[in-house]
């Protein structure tokens, strides 16, 4: 039997298994097979020198086993390597050969031109393969050329690391290579996403892999990773808060340190704006979140992430994950996304959740930051930690007190607590993030009484140093609290002796839980030693002080508690907001 073998049997030794179950008299391979394995090979690919080591090998059975080895054809010139395939046919039917190969769409052309062809499966009895070394808890797994094999086991929260015994050589490693980069080809959900001189980045399926070699490394050595588990979000502990902010962010980052969790979590995100009915996709190198179905993944098209984003454009996503952000070109695409209406969630390296915002100052104006982003939340070992979010105002930064340093100024705030963390401002040519470590100052003790008598609502007093005070109000009484032309506030000024600001208040209903005994109603709040405004529906209640343990008592026979009893029995809310009386 004559056979000609094809490139895609050759370089993962296919054909030499084939030789041992066929009785072969003459291989005849085609100078372009040559020409292509030499070419992978030259520009560092490593199917180019798995392919020059199978044929070494193969030249080698052969003297062994008595097997005729021929060469013909005429060597193709680089260009028309792409024609390989049809070069191939070709020889096989001018030299009354089988073709073998193990590429289904040169079978199936083979066989409509009435060329003899044998299909050989890629399945086979491998010694090792990269799945072998994992289990239900492996989360990595290193194995290097002369050198014990290390897994990681466990979740991010604990992870446990293991040497085994065992030490795998240089064939063995590259055995397991070959095995990937092929299957990579064929499978479905497996892609090859890097293949430079010394380096493939491989995506079989849930696993990503790096296969290195020297002179970029300097050993073999094969790197694979895969995800423990898919935790849907609400497993996360998420306040209703967050949840909302969810529903209504545009420009969401999702930072942390390497290995903290944050695929994890964004492929959970992912999976719950699609359950909310909106369209999403994916931005990824390599593509190695495991999502549904109905969230298509994107790589670079071209080479290029911007040609990737051209094409989102037109396809009008609600929601895109541009995972691992990490170049200049990566933030440019998300800033012009974002801009064009896209909502958009970045995942970045940080190791704290402010580096998140520094990673795009510099390379965006600083001004359109917080049209750019709104929400930042910092995974931390698996789990939510801090989440901040921006604002963009005008004002003398904190710290500085001459009125003429008014300037642009992004604030970043706990999302949570509403409390300021840092400032963001231009001085001079520099660009400043300023912790807003503020000093415990007490407003001046008639402050609560003059704003008493300009209105009757709830207001809070921040003191952002001894002269000058921020005044946090319902937006209904804010014009009272001005006045015409300013008077009211200007007055006040002057009477108090500091400077002020007024801004509208972000107000939060306390939970208020209503137990009953025999002769009182007991309210219990989450707050501790503070006084309360108690409400019934949208009805001013009390105001309270609440003990220790958060509770205040109201007798049942009262007025008042006959005025509760009413509420509870039409199942009106019950809820508390801070009082003003806590700044008299």
């Amino acid at each position: 039997m004559r056979v000609l073998p094809d490139t895609s049997v050759i370089i993962d030794g296919r054909f030499r298994r084939f030789l041992l179950e066929n009785e072969v008299k003459t291989i005849l391979v085609n100078e372009a097979v040559v020409a292509e394995i030499e070419h992978q090979a030259a520009i560092g690919k490593t199917t180019g020198e798995s392919g020059l080591e199978e044929l070494r090998k193969l030249r080698k059975f052969c003297e062994e086993g008595n097997i005729g080895i021929e060469f013909v054809g005429e060597r193709p010139p680089v260009t028309r390597l792409k024609d390989v395939d049809d070069i191939i046919r070709a020889s096989a039917y001018d030299n009354n050969a089988i073709l073998i190969t193990g590429d289904m769409t040169q079978k199936t052309i083979a066989e409509i031109k009435g060329i003899p062809v044998r299909y050989i499966s890629s399945k086979k009895d491998m010694r090792m393969s990269i799945e072998d070394f994992f289990d239900e808890e492996t989360m990595s797994v290193h194995l290097k050329d002369g050198v014990k094999v290390i897994v990681k086991r466990g979740t991010p929260k604990n992870v446990l690391f293991e040497k085994k015994d065992r030490i795998l050589n240089e064939d063995e490693l590259n055995e397991i290579s070959i095995d990937i980069i092929e299957r990579a080809k064929r499978e479905r959900d497996c892609f090859i996403e890097l293949d430079e001189q010394g380096a493939v980045i491989v995506q079989l399926r849930e696993y990503r892999i790096a296969i290195t070699k020297p002179p970029f490394s300097d050993r073999l050595e094969i790197t694979a990773v895969k995800p423990v588990r898919k935790v849907p979000l609400e497993e996360y502990n998420i306040s209703d808060k967050l949840k909302k902010r969810l529903e209504d962010a545009e420009g969401i980052l999702i930072a942390g340190s390497p290995g903290a969790g944050k695929s994890t979590f964004v492929q959970a995100l992912a999976e719950h704006y699609k359950d909310q009915e909106k369209i999403v996709k994916t931005m990824e190198k390599p593509r190695d979140l495991q999502v549904s179905p109905e969230i298509t993944q994107y790589t670079s098209l071209d080479g290029s992430m911007e040609k990737t984003a051209d094409v989102l454009l037109l396809v009008r996503p609600d929601f895109t994950i541009f995972d691992e952000m990490r170049k200049t070109s990566d933030f440019l695409i998300f800033t012009d996304m974002r801009l064009a209406g896209v909502g958009m969630v970045g995942v970045v390296h940080a190791s704290k959740t402010i580096d998140a915002i520094q990673r795009f100052i510099g390379r965006i104006e600083l001004g359109i930051i917080p049209q750019i982003i709104d929400t930042i939340i910092y995974i931390d070992k698996g789990e939510i930690g801090q989440v901040f979010s921006l604002g963009y105002t005008v004002k003398v930064p904190y710290g500085m007190t001459e009125a003429d340093l008014t300037r642009p100024v992004i604030e970043v705030k706990d999302f949570e607590k509403n409390t300021l963390e840092y400032e963001i401002y231009s001085y001079g040519e520099q660009v400043v993030v300023m912790p807003a470590r503020k000093r415990s100052i007490k407003p001046p003790r008639n402050i609560a009484h003059e704003l008493k008598k300009i209105t009757r609502g709830d207001f809070n007093v921040e003191m952002i140093n001894e002269r000058k005070a921020v005044i946090y109000m319902d937006s209904r009484d804010i014009p009272r609290i001005i006045g015409r032309k300013g008077k009211n506030i200007e007055m006040l000024e002057k009477k108090l002796g500091i400077s002020i600001d007024v801004r509208e208040k972000e107000t939060e209903n306390i939970s208020v839980t209503v137990k009953m005994t025999k002769d009182y109603y007991t309210l219990e709040t989450p707050l501790r030693e503070e006084m309360l405004d108690f409400y019934l529906g949208s009805s001013y209640f009390i105001t309270a002080h609440v003990n220790k343990k958060g509770r205040a008592k109201i007798k049942k026979h009262s007025e008042l508690g006959k005025t509760l009893k009413k509420a509870l029995d039409s199942e009106t809310s019950v809820y508390a907001v801070p009082s003003q009386e806590n700044f008299r």
